[in-house]
């Protein structure tokens, strides 16, 4: 490899895995002498690589852990599994590091080369993944683009279905990609409404840059997560839950994780729990999956419909009231 510039970017490449290079072998793949790869690994030092180097049988030249380092470098075969990769935490998220995901996934994809783009579109095409329980589907590669155009700031159409089933075409300035739950939503500002606005990603369809970059447009709340959730329990019919439940506080913080709300301990046993959600179902469900007694305060519409809930079942499970016919022609315990 006679190019100096190329063959000290493929070193860097190499050192940047975990394992340590032998100086002669780092000279095999190189197609250079161990004297040449000396001086390579000197000018890496000298550029800001912190390059170390090991004596003995075992030892040799890797990049030091831990060390704020320059941007790295990937090879094809890298560069689309982080791609695939990345692509692949949209479809399944991850708590706590969604934005982050999608902050990655939209640099990327800026930098990838022609060819490597097309590699990972075909085998994003070629996957179909399982949904997850509850939550909508979409194609993550819209995340790629919404979170791009946020981090450049950079105007964006897209043609928008309301929940009512409307359509239209949306001119916006994107300002965060938020993930909640099994959803995701874009924070913008729309143009055409002078207002700042939520957008359910799995509604969003045909994304366009317009090239057009824009200076930044702070919402009326810098927390994004914050002004999501506001703006969500605005819109949508919200309930506030109070119940003890008779578990450990820290069994059911567990057990619900973020959906938890604020979870008092009464004593060892039992605690308190508050908390709101946009459904009376979704609250039930939640409750009863905790597999233990449950007396719930308020609201008086989820009382309600847990009684209505308890008799259902009770009636799927055939156990109804038994009427005087059935007691009548039905042995007792211990009767002939």
């Amino acid at each position: 490899m006679g190019d100096t510039s190329a063959r000290l970017l493929t070193l860097l490449s190499l050192l940047q895995t975990t394992r340590e290079w032998p100086g002669t072998e780092l000279a095999e793949r190189l197609q250079v002498s161990p004297r040449t790869i000396r001086r390579d690994i000197d000018r890496l030092r000298e550029l800001g690589y912190p390059v170390r180097a090991t004596m003995g049988a075992a030892g040799g030249y890797r990049l030091a852990a831990g060390t704020a380092m320059p941007p790295l470098l990937l090879d094809d075969e890298e560069a689309v599994a982080i791609a695939v990769g990345l692509r692949t935490a949209a479809w399944h998220p991850v708590d706590g590091i969604e934005e982050s995901s999608v902050r990655a996934l939209a640099k990327l994809e800026q930098v990838l080369p022609s060819r490597l783009r097309a590699r990972v579109g075909a085998l994003g095409a070629a996957t179909v993944p399982m949904p997850s329980a509850g939550g909508p589907s979409f194609d993550p590669r819209h995340l790629a683009v919404l979170g791009a155009a946020a981090v450049n700031r950079e105007r964006l159409r897209f043609a928008y279905e309301a929940a009512d089933g409307s359509e239209s075409r949306r001119l916006v300035e994107p300002y965060r990609v938020v993930a909640a739950g099994r959803r995701w939503y874009l924070l913008a500002y729309d143009l055409d409404r002078d207002d700042w606005r939520i957008f359910r990603v799995d509604r969003i369809g045909d994304p366009f840059p317009t090239g057009v970059r824009v200076p930044p447009r702070e919402p009326p709340e810098k927390d994004a997560v914050a002004f999501v959730r506001s703006r969500m329990y605005s819109l949508a019919p919200s309930y506030e839950v109070a119940a003890t439940v008779h578990m450990p506080a820290r069994q059911v913080v567990a057990a619900l994780g973020a959906a938890a709300g604020d979870v008092e301990p009464i004593d060892r046993h039992c605690c308190r729990l508050r908390g709101r959600a946009d459904t009376l179902e979704w609250l039930a469900a939640r409750l009863l999956m905790l597999g233990c007694e449950v007396e719930v305060h308020d609201p008086p519409e989820l009382v309600a419909y847990l009684r209505e809930l308890g008799a259902r079942a009770v009636r799927a499970a055939g156990a109804g009231p038994a009427s005087p016919r059935d007691h009548a022609g039905r042995s007792e315990p211990g009767e002939p």
